[in-house]
């Protein structure tokens, strides 16, 4: 006998960086329509947030997350004043994890700064009109457990308690530390009653994905999913189209038109029917 579709394991197959670019929210909003996208978590300090949010409002389909950022190319929604701990001498977010980290762990990030940057990255988006149903973080920074912390404040006073759980299956001293994270991670949201996915993309393979690496993902996903009641996976991508002005702007190394076409592609759609999954959004997991 086969499985009812609610026997089925949960995919949610999350594009993030909404709003980052024109070009990224209009791939993601295709790959909705056209592929397996079923969530999006928007970045309310991208420079497309403004001209494309708005959208999302009307795509009932597309469960979407709010990506809070404190590190990356584009300046805080708050002034330097509000938040100092948070930016550099020109005002804007420190780089990347690489610079934010070692201050964080050295006391010099102001926890009271990030709660009231990430509070107004939430209000951006539910102004919008959006309703909201997961949170995670750029560059995977709650991880970090006083990030942690502060985000799991926000989201318990919003009601949103649902969250990614950033996986890693690389060898050496980043994926040790991802994996004890995560643990942490999952050990405080089972506590508190939160929902989070079992099994998760995001690192690892983070912009990196096309055709045949995201049905190998998939593959992995299933394999880590397991076979228990309430089973899910997050396969986190980043699809897009960008302008020679974006991709010098964001340097990242991102292959955004390869995942968008892989997530268009017949046979990542094929690989997600064989595998036994059902498409869903963070919705999904459940309430609180």
């Amino acid at each position: 006998m086969s499985a009812s579709p609610s026997d089925r394991p949960l995919l949610i197959v999350n594009a993030d960086d909404y709003g980052l670019t024109d070009g990224v929210s209009a791939a993601i909003l295709d790959a909705a329509e056209g592929g397996i996208v079923t969530s999006t978590s928007v970045i309310a300090l991208g420079p497309g947030f403004a001209s494309s949010v708005r959208r999302l409002a009307d795509v009932a389909s597309v469960g979407v997350g709010v990506h809070f950022a404190a590190v990356g190319e584009d300046p805080p929604l708050l002034s330097a004043a509000e938040i100092p701990s948070l930016v550099d001498r020109s005002g804007r977010l420190w780089a990347s994890w690489r610079q934010f980290l070692p201050r964080a762990a050295m006391g010099r990030i102001d926890p009271d700064d990030l709660a009231r940057e990430f509070s107004a990255q939430l209000e951006a988006v539910r102004g919008a009109g959006v309703d909201v149903d997961h949170i995670d973080t750029h560059q995977n920074l709650h991880l970090w457990p006083m990030v942690r912390d502060v985000v799991m404040g926000i989201g318990d006073a919003a009601g949103v308690q649902r969250i990614r759980v950033t996986r890693s299956g690389q060898r050496g001293p980043v994926g040790v530390v991802v994996r004890r994270l995560a643990r942490d991670l999952e050990a405080i949201c089972d506590a508190k009653g939160w929902r989070r996915p079992t099994a998760s993309t995001g690192l690892d393979e983070a912009g990196t994905l096309d055709t045949d690496g995201m049905v190998a993902a998939l593959g992995r996903l299933r394999a880590g999913a397991g076979f228990a009641a309430g089973a899910s996976a997050e396969l986190a991508t980043h699809p897009g189209v960008l302008t020679n002005g974006d991709r010098a702007h964001y340097q990242w190394g991102y292959r955004w038109e390869e995942e968008y076409a892989a997530l268009c592609s017949p046979m990542v759609r094929d690989a997600v029917d064989r595998l036994g999954f059902r498409l869903g959004t963070f919705a999904d997991l459940g309430s609180a």
